[in-house]
């Protein structure tokens, strides 16, 4: 008989060149889509086909990363960085 368990995992979301990527921190998985709502789905499947893998070693409690920003001072062009 097989457990099916629940693992609250991060998920950090950007914008680049038109899609929304959605990257997993704690298992270093991406996924992307026209939307938020659409990479976060695409996140969650990879994530349950990643984590179907025996060899992967699957965390029990996964401790959520800090996620923040960080200002440096950029000399030169900045036209490609966001604000």
């Amino acid at each position: 008989m097989q457990v099916t368990n629940t693992l609250d995992l991060s998920a950090v979301v950007w914008r680049d060149d038109g899609i929304y990527v959605a990257l997993c921190p704690e298992l270093d998985v991406a996924s992307q889509g026209k939307s938020v709502e659409e990479a976060l789905r695409n996140l969650k499947e990879a994530l349950e086909l990643y984590l179907e893998d025996e060899d992967v070693e699957k965390p029990s409690k996964a401790e959520a990363p800090i996620v923040t920003i960080v200002k440096v001072n950029v000399s030169g062009s900045t036209s490609s960085l966001r604000a």
